[in-house]
């Protein structure tokens, strides 16, 4: 639902969906305190579980700006260092980029395992190795990266596949009564 003034169209956001954020913001904060970590630069983790649901939920815009919500959160709850904003924006393209690939869209294998390979290549392969080499002057970090990523790929696809499959399964429930 949206409301026009003048110019610019504004989108009511309803209090259900205000909520649903809140309380996945909130779940994705306790997911981040459950990450384990191999030093400051590579983690392992399931925080973006619920980023992907919101995603799912409520779009790219609302995933986008929840996930950097839970970034800054998260750095305040668990620093790892110092902060630094390119992982915020780090946060923020994920959100895009599971909202762009998932929300409103049928959910199968195929289309999960593009946003995991998309959030994989650009997030965890391109731009958090340059953060580092911004952050500690080092190119040393892509090569373990990249092993974590070729690992973790299947089992973060199949833990994301299994959890929206289920979760539209729950919803047509609810739904149907």
């Amino acid at each position: 639902m949206s409301v026009e003034r003048g110019l610019q169209t504004y989108n009511k956001v309803s209090t259900k969906q205000l909520t649903t954020t809140g309380v996945l913001i909130a779940l994705n904060l306790v997911l981040n305190q459950l990450t384990i970590s191999f030093g400051t630069m590579l983690e392992i983790g399931l925080a973006f579980l619920p980023i992907a649901v919101l995603a799912y939920m409520y779009g790219p815009m609302n995933a986008g700006i929840a996930a950097s919500v839970a970034d800054v959160f998260g750095f305040i709850l668990r620093p790892n260092g110092f902060f630094f904003p390119g992982f915020t924006l780090n946060a923020c393209i994920m959100g895009i980029i599971y909202g762009i690939i998932l929300h409103k869209k049928k959910i199968t294998l195929l289309r999960v395992a593009l946003a995991t390979l998309l959030v994989t290549i650009i997030v965890n392969l391109i731009l958090t190795p340059i953060w580092l080499n911004i952050m500690y002057g080092s190119a040393l970090f892509a090569v373990p990266r990249v092993v974590k990523a070729v690992l973790l790929y299947p089992v973060e696809v199949g833990l994301l596949y299994t959890l929206l499959a289920n979760f539209k399964k729950l919803e047509l429930r609810r739904k149907n009564g």
